[in-house]
């Protein structure tokens, strides 16, 4: 099985607000950098979403790293919460639905495809890939904003 390295970040500029995410994925010599952007979102579906992207562009099952600062994306792996979840309806302990299921349900189809483990890291520490995938992301909400300044017709 090949080993692929997935770094992500996400972004947002509000609370919700625009947002944007960016990945990078290495395989061997090969990098790839890849971003993209929402205009009314959140930091978490912006998290989220990096990986889910990053995982899409694998063409067949890979064993796959991911590296992500978000603890809220990384924790729902490694302490189960999105397999309870699931388990559960999309519904939480207290039997309200689950944030971002539409996300939830799509990535963990994607990690039975491969085999994934995720890794904590510090955001916006010492991490050089962590820190090209927040610029990736904050670069793409920049790109978005000025798409939005450009087709406003005041």
């Amino acid at each position: 099985m090949k080993q692929v390295t997935l770094y992500t970040d996400g972004a947002c500029s509000g609370n919700p607000g625009p947002g944007g995410w960016g990945a990078i994925l290495i395989y061997g010599q090969h990098r790839t950098e890849i971003y993209g952007s929402e205009n009314d979102t959140t930091n978490n579906r912006m998290e989220i979403t990096a990986v889910l992207e990053g995982l899409k562009k694998l063409k067949y099952p890979c064993e796959v790293d991911i590296y992500s600062d978000s603890a809220y994306t990384v924790n729902a792996f490694l302490q189960g919460w999105v397999y309870s979840w699931e388990k559960s309806g999309w519904r939480k302990a207290d039997k309200k639905p689950v944030l971002n299921d539409d996300l939830w349900r799509e990535l963990l189809a994607l990690t039975r495809v491969h085999t994934v483990h995720f890794h904590k890291v510090e955001g916006h520490a010492d991490d050089e890939l962590n820190n090209r995938c927040d610029e990736l992301a904050r670069n793409a909400i920049a790109e978005l904003r000025e798409k939005l300044i450009k087709s406003d017709p005041d």
